[in-house]
């Protein structure tokens, strides 16, 4: 029998107001405890993405899921002790000899609505920073993924204890349930439409609220830069994990003297990196019908209202083929929609201000991905395009780099994650002051007279 939701966040309260929180050092050795398991059960793990998929390439698994965040753990393993010493800050000249410092505490309990595309990265890599700030944590995994689901509810309960770790299962009823608890903060991943209805559920309680959505992250290729590349670089990032990934390109933006130049080389990049689609084990499936029902009606609405179509190999079952779209317009619901597949449209646009303002015409995207050299293209791009993160001359890459904010901006998201954004985004900075015995502050209180008119007009200069 399900121990219900309120009693579960009711008991990692009442252990976080009773034990506090906790050190660091058992904070360093969770991390530990949670990479272990990752490490010792990573074929298990694999296998049951793999079945919820229908398939997954393995490898696949291991580089997207298991590798980032076992990086993430290491990384905040080696850094947690330094980012929460307190931290002195100054204090103004005329409040001297006090003392000003912030304290970084564990906000508490933390919720976890993890999605289906990347169950194991999405859902660890928060717990992770969560564990690392000393709070304890409510995981919801997707109910598409339900063989994973099992998976590491065994697992984690097995290293942790309920009132430290707990995963809930269920489907959308249960998640919208585990929205409205009066969590410390709320972390959600998944698509802009769901993110409203949460951050609305949230409000209830005024939970603070992490939502990293996605969107349309547009590929610029820049004039000059050479098609082959960028077509490469496009391809893997729109391929990986047959186009399931939050920050896939969505499309790509070509200059119109290079459209069909693009269109040979994208699928030729295609082709060197799955010569077959049907049966190749490195080639992923679509999460379910539902998902594969959608993509296939996006292709038919774009044939529909003109745009031409270029199908890559042969798919099978929920195995969709990568799928080229030129001639698109913005009346295709291919373009108003996340794609979250292996559809790229291909936008021509005449130079590069022409690009700048079509994505700047759009919703602020979750990744923008630009193809061009150092110079002042690229500058115009970053400067005058906003967007969660970039990669130059690649994609995808930015979201592994530990150092790096990971987030989004607008509908794309709110707040940010990964090593030290995800160490403060769990923590409270408290500031905390502390008077001297000797101090001036007696010279501004009551009884107010000539005193204390020559120090304020001193104050104000």
């Amino acid at each position: 029998m399900p121990v219900p939701l309120t009693e579960i966040i009711a008991q990692q309260r009442a252990a976080f107001v009773r034990d506090g929180a906790p050190p660091v050092e058992q904070r360093r050795r969770d991390l530990l405890k949670l990479k272990r398991m990752l490490l010792d059960h990573a074929t298990g793990i694999a296998a049951a993405i793999s079945a919820d998929f229908g398939h997954r390439s393995h490898q696949e698994t291991l580089l997207a899921d298991l590798f980032p965040t076992v990086a993430g753990i290491d990384h905040l393993h080696a850094h947690v002790a330094r980012w929460a010493r307190p931290e002195r800050r100054g204090v103004v000249w005329y409040f001297l000899p006090a003392r000003a410092r912030v304290i970084y505490q564990p906000l508490g309990v933390v919720g976890i609505i993890a999605p289906w595309n990347y169950p194991i990265s999405l859902a660890f890599s928060p717990m992770a920073a969560a564990i690392a700030a000393g709070n304890r944590v409510m995981l919801k995994p997707s109910e598409f993924n339900p063989a994973t689901t099992a998976l590491l509810e065994e697992l984690l309960g097995e290293i942790f204890p309920i009132e430290q770790v707990a995963v809930v299962t269920g489907g959308a009823e249960v998640g919208a349930a585990f929205s409205r608890l009066p969590f410390d903060h709320l972390f959600f991943t998944g698509s802009t439409p769901v993110g409203r209805k949460v951050m609305q559920a949230a409000s209830e309680h005024l939970v603070p609220v992490t939502l990293e959505l996605g969107g349309k992250s547009p590929a610029i290729v820049e004039p000059g830069f050479p098609i082959e590349r960028a077509a490469r670089g496009i391809a893997t990032g729109k391929l990986f994990n047959a186009g399931q990934t939050c920050i896939a390109p969505d499309y790509a933006l070509v200059p119109e003297e290079d459209v069909e130049r693009f269109v040979t080389e994208v699928t030729a990049a295609m082709q060197r990196l799955y010569p077959t689609i049907a049966g190749n084990p490195d080639y992923t499936s679509i999460i379910n019908d539902g998902h594969f029902s959608r993509l296939t009606g996006l292709v038919a609405d774009a044939r529909a209202r003109g745009a031409r179509i270029v199908e890559i190999g042969q798919g099978d079952g929920r195995t969709l083929p990568p799928t080229l779209l030129i001639d698109v317009n913005d009346d295709m619901k291919v373009m108003q929609e996340e794609i979250f597949g292996p559809l790229l449209p291909i936008v021509s646009y005449r130079d590069l201000d022409d690009a700048i303002t079509y994505v700047n015409a759009h919703p602020r995207p979750l990744s923008l991905y630009l193809f061009g050299n150092d110079g002042p293209g690229r500058r115009a791009v970053l400067s005058r395009t906003t967007s969660g993160g970039v990669t130059i001359n690649d994609t995808l890459l930015h979201v592994v780099q530990e150092n790096l904010p990971f987030g989004g901006v607008g509908p794309s998201g709110m707040g940010a994650y990964h090593g030290h954004a995800g160490f403060r985004t769990f923590s409270h900075a408290k500031a905390v002051f502390s008077q001297s015995r000797l101090n001036a502050i007696s010279l501004l209180r009551p009884p107010y007279g000539a005193r204390f008119d020559r120090m304020i007009k001193f104050l104000l200069g």
